[in-house]
């Protein structure tokens, strides 16, 4: 049976709680595997490996357990390896990177920021901003609201309004929280949200994260920030 790898660790630190279970159903027990003063925690792996949302959670509850306990490489969802051999072998034959990522992660977490607009608040805005908006606005509106074709420039006019804000808010976030982090990184597209950041910050500075963050919500009513974290530092794992 392939082997599931959750996580790397130094070896002698980690001492995982009694009974913890990752992925499968039922689920398999986790285990360790050292190699060259690294760890790897591991489980055996289903036949059929999918992302249900079981097993999601039960990879990113694993990794959390680890990295309560000690600096920890997370490995994506998916990682299997051929065996538990190959596994230490794996750990020898790159034991210096993985050493020398586990310092740059010492006492660092990660902390993700996904940003949306209110849209009644954006709205709201683009028209107060824009005095070409609101006399097309009032014009359609003297016209019994226009014909099929006024209708449609006006809500592609407002829609490109909104994109324009989106840009100018995402850079905003950024141009604030970055500075407060080791490093930033954007994830990928995410439905429903125009910015999605992730940050590396050190955990005596990730009050500050906090606190910059509602700030910004609370002088910007029309965006929502929505914080992840703290989390194993999953987008800065090369």
């Amino acid at each position: 049976m392939s082997t599931y790898v959750y996580g790397i660790t130094r070896a002698g630190r980690t001492g995982l709680p009694q009974g913890l279970t990752g992925i499968g159903d039922p689920p398999c027990p986790v285990r360790t595997v050292d190699g060259a003063g690294l760890r790897a925690v591991v489980s055996d792996c289903p036949q059929e490996l999918r992302p249900k949302r079981r097993d999601l959670l039960a990879h990113q509850h694993v990794v959390t357990e680890i990295g309560r306990r000690a600096p920890v490489l997370p490995m994506r969802f998916g990682s299997v390896s051929d065996s538990d051999d190959t596994v230490h072998h794996v750990l020898c034959e790159h034991s210096g990177r993985y050493e020398e990522q586990l310092e740059q992660l010492t006492g660092r977490v990660e902390y993700n920021v996904k940003a949306v607009h209110r849209e009644d608040a954006v709205l709201h805005l683009v028209l107060a901003e824009d005095a070409g908006l609101r006399t097309l606005a009032e014009a359609n509106r003297a016209a019994g609201g226009g014909s099929y074709e006024q209708r449609l420039h006006f809500g592609e006019s407002v829609a490109q309004r909104v994109r324009d804000r989106e840009d100018r808010d995402a850079e905003l976030v950024r141009e604030t929280l970055a500075p407060l982090a080791e490093k930033a990184r954007t994830g990928p597209e995410h439905a429903g949200c125009f910015l999605n950041l992730s940050f590396l910050v050190d955990e005596s500075a990730a009050g500050r994260l906090l606190t910059e963050t509602g700030r910004l919500e609370k002088e910007l009513p029309h965006l929502a920030l929505t914080v992840h974290g703290p989390l194993p530092p999953y987008s800065f794992v090369e």
